[in-house]
């Protein structure tokens, strides 16, 4: 027993940039997959390290030695990420948004729409000097991006829709965290169909991320993703089943001056080509990311017709099944 002792006192002190390079190596080496947070092997070692040590994964690992069994707790993280092949936002039941904590679990999506970089601009220029008094968040998931938006904008209200009660149970969970308190109210439904008749006309931002991954491309999926909820990606034969209604609805639950900001990620080039002259801008962001429309109401409504003949021609006209939405 002595012996053991003296045999662990004497055991070298190991540096902690040390582990994280080796863990990256052996992430890398495993052949998982990023994007749910990180998009390199060395950013997701550093997320799993800092949640092993109780550090904030958004801060840089500090350089120091590790104390006894810190080094086998990082280990051990890396492991479940290699075996699970799950997103490490599973594994530690937390993500990072907008630089904002939030609660997740399977029941939503992991948080990583390039509208992050456009909630902490505060939608500059293009809300400018109108107020903001009611945003939407359809098909909300975690609630990541309406709680994020209401906290750019203290004076208004935010709903949350979604027609998953889990999601919405997370989603409450995150609006508890952020105390918005009688500032949110949770929805649930098939898009509009989950809102008050009350709220028509009255969303001065409307921020939407449904499903958009088309058929053709859900099979092909690493397993981070397939371990997502399937209902919240899947967007149809062209991934554009869910913004071909938003866009054919949006209108009448806008204000006058109201905004639509609308992601259909990969699917962006089919909705080009579908409709090549519908009147929206095409967000560019800084960190990366694309498929991100933006339409005014105005715009919208001029847009009606065509949008209309569209979703009749794709089969997506209104009566048309309910489907899910999560974000």
């Amino acid at each position: 027993m002595i012996q053991e002792k003296s045999a662990a006192l004497e055991a070298p002190a190991v540096d902690l940039t040390c582990v994280v390079t080796a863990a990256a190596r052996r992430l890398a080496a495993a052949g998982v997959v990023f994007g749910h947070g990180t998009d390199e092997a060395h950013s997701e070692a550093c997320w799993l390290a800092a949640h092993a040590l109780g550090l904030e994964p958004a801060l840089p690992l500090p350089q120091r030695l590790l104390a006894a069994g810190e080094r086998e707790e990082i280990e051990r993280w890396i492991e479940r990420r290699i075996e699970s092949r799950k997103p490490a936002a599973y594994l530690t039941g937390e993500a990072w948004f907008a630089g904002l904590k939030f609660k997740v679990n399977e029941a939503v999506l992991v948080p990583r729409s390039p509208l992050a970089e456009v909630i902490l601009d505060r939608f500059a220029p293009w809300v400018g000097e109108r107020p903001v008094r009611r945003i939407l968040d359809l098909g909300c998931g975690s609630g990541c991006i309406g709680i994020a938006a209401a906290l750019a904008f203290p004076e208004a209200g935010v709903d949350l829709a979604d027609l998953d009660p889990a999601a919405l149970e997370v989603a409450r969970d995150n609006c508890v965290r952020y105390a918005l308190g009688r500032r949110a109210e949770l929805h649930c439904g098939d898009l509009f169909a989950a809102l008050p008749a009350g709220r028509r006309g009255g969303y001065d931002l409307i921020l939407a991320n449904p499903p958009y991954v088309a058929d053709s491309e859900m099979a092909d999926l690493a397993p981070e993703y397939r371990a997502e909820p399937a209902h919240a990606l899947a967007g149809g034969t062209d991934g554009l089943d869910f913004a071909a209604r938003i866009l054919g609805e949006a209108a009448d639950w806008l204000s006058p001056a109201g905004l639509l900001f609308l992601e259909v990620g990969g699917s962006w080039p089919a909705l080009a080509a579908a409709l090549p002259e519908l009147p929206c801008i095409w967000l560019e962001f800084s960190a990366g990311g694309d498929g991100v429309l933006l339409m005014a109401a105005d715009e919208l409504r001029r847009a009606a017709p065509a949008v209309a003949a569209w979703r009749a021609r794709r089969g997506n006209a209104p009566g048309a099944k309910p489907q899910s939405a999560l974000s």
